[in-house]
């Protein structure tokens, strides 16, 4: 299988459009045989974890049954990996809407948990060997009487993460507003973002509040090994000539 996740940035006169997208292209998505889960989001302001929305900046999480060889898609343009990825009307939808994107290329190694239920990813261990360039994706759906509490608590971590020694670019995405949050960042190595994650202390304060308040009804961590970033958003591709 094949797992890809594309940030989208659409000019600020087609907002309407980006919001019409998030109800649109479930259904080519649903249609793609290709298919086996796929995610719609939003994305916080400025593309960061924030409960303020960015209008402009979305994104789509997939997994599909080809395996495309990386060097592979790595060739191709862009309009090429979205046929190949998410079928051609969206496609043609986000040329037609002169989006900016950028995809990565994702094989994932490790983690745990459940979304909506799935092991989205498959059976992963918990913990490898591979010590390199890393992609983390944490998500939860926070439970409704936690969420005065969970927004109080994270924005210290939030901000002390753009600052971490070692980030190369991080995105705060979601399904719902408030409620299903995610964070995709991207590091120089495992050790790395296990020094932000376990030596930053307001974010051990968080993983403790987290434990001990029971935020969350649901939450995943997964941890990937990057094959490749297609495309830019802003003129801005921070792993380009990297992989």
């Amino acid at each position: 299988m094949t797992t890809t996740l594309t940030i989208i940035r659409y000019p600020k006169r087609y907002i309407f459009f980006a919001l019409l997208a998030m109800m649109i292209h479930r259904f080519p998505l649903w249609l793609n045989g290709n298919i086996v889960f796929f995610k719609l989001m939003g994305s916080g302001k400025n593309g960061s974890f924030d409960k303020n929305p960015d209008w402009q900046q979305w994104a789509i999480l997939s997994v599909t049954k080809s395996r495309f060889k990386a060097i592979q898609l790595k060739n191709f343009t862009e309009e090429i990996v979205h046929q190949k990825l998410l079928g051609s009307f969206i496609r043609k939808w986000l040329a037609f809407f002169k989006c900016q994107t950028i995809t990565y290329l994702l094989t994932p190694i490790e983690g745990h948990g459940r979304w909506d239920g799935k092991t989205v990813f498959g059976d992963l261990p918990a913990k490898t060997d591979y010590e390199g360039r890393i992609a983390v994706l944490t998500r939860a759906t926070i439970r409704i009487t936690k969420l005065s509490s969970f927004w109080s608590n994270v924005g210290p971590v939030a901000a002390q993460m753009q600052g971490a020694e070692g980030l190369v670019t991080s995105y705060g995405i979601g399904e719902i507003p408030f409620i299903k949050q995610a964070t995709f960042s991207i590091w120089d190595s495992k050790e790395a973002m296990k020094s932000f994650a376990y030596q930053m202390q307001a974010h051990k304060n968080v993983v403790q509040q987290t434990r001990k308040q029971n935020w969350y009804s649901e939450e995943m961590f997964v941890r990937f090994i990057i094959n490749g970033a297609i495309g830019s958003i802003n003129g801005i591709n921070l792993l380009k000539g990297k992989l």
